[in-house]
């Protein structure tokens, strides 16, 4: 007998997923946070404990709120329930670092809980997806070992955010134009770096939803605008009443940081400051009496990190610019042809245009494009072997924020058994594909599925094996190898490696997938 409500199957079947991550991530309760768990929670103590027009002033603690406006509330609401479980927990007088174990279970389980927003921007965009497909998004966004590595053992709440932008997506690809441009303004009012798409957005729901004729055209601008407007007013509204927007802003976007983090993101500008060092030192060896600047980009530290010895030193204003040259093909496409079925293509390449010429950017902004891009990974083979490869560099780069010993098995057992659930999983899907291709191609009859091959099924080439391999290398020596040869010396060698070699793989990610915007039609 035939489920008489699907929907209702698939949302338990999606909900079992759930369970099994959460089981996962309770089992991983005690292991290492890195200081946003502090941060977190001095937030929940700041939004419980002084009064709005104090959140972004307050200076009681060195991790001051720098999140726009919907998330402190959301720290205000968890403040509520935290207050219950263990009023220091909201006590912003009870001294930093407070690590008793009702913060700890609290905190950690809130993440958790938070994750079924997450599930249920994936319910919204697999709904309709034949049975593989839709297991297989399930299991590379559910299942993400980067979001269990960044969110349950570093801590911090970006499956959370991460449903906003699914559920913003899957309304774009329904034609909910409106309620997708409300859900992602909603999205930049809890955390402001993903303002990245914003370009897409804004020239897609131009083109797509206000291009209707002067009048209606006009009559639907006006909307939509009044809607981004009114989400904005109730965010940042009572700070701009209490002429508080200035300091909100400035606490915001941090430039006094630098052009990198302490560990570098593997993005351009670590090719761009090697560079620097190697011109660096052959101009000396030649003669040249070059003076290198006092900040170090080896120092591991969060500075203004920004001079160049010799290179012309990079502004916010630079990476700007370089952010948007690299979108602009993506919004020339999606100017003139704006297709819903390649809005989640175009949000993934704008989130990566930003992590690899933005300002300051930190590792783990790669599941920004990662996880939309699982969306594009079940669409053909050729998008489903570029993800197998980037979603084990991505997570592979994160490795360096867990650095004690006793997380080491347990971030090398979450890749690779995603590893392998990925293969198997890609290999169900289109291999099957082929042989029903070529079973059709020899009967004669005019059909081939898409994301199928005529010349075979879900299988890397060896350029790819070769810098998959190329990942374990760098891992041996910075593990194993570098310790032993060199011990302490150049400590910042291994992380160095890490992120250029993860760096070239994502720098081919995105030529990749500008190559497929490109040719799209």
């Amino acid at each position: 007998m035939e489920d008489q409500n699907p929907s209702i199957s698939t949302s338990k079947l999606l909900l079992w997923f759930f369970s099994i991550s959460a089981c996962v991530k309770l089992l991983l309760i005690p292991s290492y946070h890195s200081t946003d768990f502090e941060v977190h929670r001095h937030w929940l103590a700041l939004t419980r404990s002084l009064p709005l027009s104090n959140w972004y002033s307050d200076e009681t603690s060195p991790w001051t709120l720098d999140y726009p406006p919907f998330f402190a509330y959301f720290e205000r609401s968890l403040s509520l329930l935290a207050h219950l479980v263990d009023p220091r927990i909201v006590d912003i007088y009870n001294g930093l670092e407070y690590k008793a174990n009702s913060v700890i279970y609290f905190q950690r389980i809130s993440v958790i809980l938070s994750d079924l927003f997450l599930v249920y921007g994936v319910y919204r965009l697999t709904r309709n997806l034949e049975v593989k497909r839709r297991d297989l998004m399930w299991v590379l966004i559910v299942w993400s070992p980067g979001l269990v590595i960044v969110d349950h053992i570093h801590f911090q709440y970006n499956g959370f955010l991460l449903g906003w932008l699914l559920l913003s997506i899957s309304c774009l690809q329904e034609g909910k134009d409106l309620m997708g441009g409300f859900l992602f303004a909603v999205l930049l009012c809890f955390k402001h770096l993903f303002a990245v798409a914003a370009p897409v957005y804004f020239v897609y729901l131009l083109r797509h939803y206000c291009w209707k004729g002067l009048v209606r055209g006009f009559g639907r601008l006006s909307l939509l605008g009044a809607v981004v407007v009114a989400v904005f007013a109730a965010a940042y509204g009572p700070f701009i009443y209490r002429g508080q927007i200035q300091q909100v802003i400035h606490r915001m976007f941090p430039f006094g940081r630098g052009l990198c983090h302490a560990y570098w993101a593997p993005n351009f500008w670590v090719f761009y400051i090697i560079l620097d060092k190697v011109l660096t030192f052959f101009l000396r060896r030649l003669g040249f009496s070059i003076q290198i600047p006092a900040a170090s980009f080896t120092g591991g530290l969060v500075g203004d990190s920004s001079p160049f010895a010799v290179l012309p030193r990079v502004t916010p204003a630079t990476t700007f610019i370089m952010v948007l040259l690299a979108l602009s093909p993506c919004l020339i496409k999606a100017w003139r042809n704006p297709r819903p079925g390649l809005i989640a293509r175009w949000i993934s390449y704008a989130y990566t245009c930003g992590f690899l010429f933005g300002w300051h950017v930190h590792e783990k902004a790669a599941l920004h494009f990662v996880i939309p891009l699982a969306i594009v990974a079940v669409q053909s083979l050729e998008d489903a072997k570029h993800y197998f490869m980037l979603s084990i560099v991505s997570c592979y780069s994160l490795f360096p924020l867990l650095y004690e010993a006793q997380e080491y098995p347990i971030k090398v057992l979450l890749l690779v058994l995603h590893s392998i659930l990925m293969w198997l999983g890609f290999s169900a899907l289109f291999n099957e594909e082929s042989a029903t291709t070529a079973a059709n191609k020899k009967k004669g009859t005019q059909f081939k599925t898409k994301g199928s091959s005529e010349k075979g099924g879900f299988a890397l080439g060896w350029v790819g094996k070769s810098y998959l391999f190329g990942l374990l290398i760098v891992e041996i020596w910075g593990q194993f190898l570098h310790p032993y040869f060199l011990g302490d010396k150049l400590p910042f060698v291994p992380l160095m490696l890490i992120s250029i070699y993860c760096g070239l793989g994502i720098m081919y990610s995105w030529i990749w997938q500008l190559s497929r915007i490109l040719e799209s039609t």
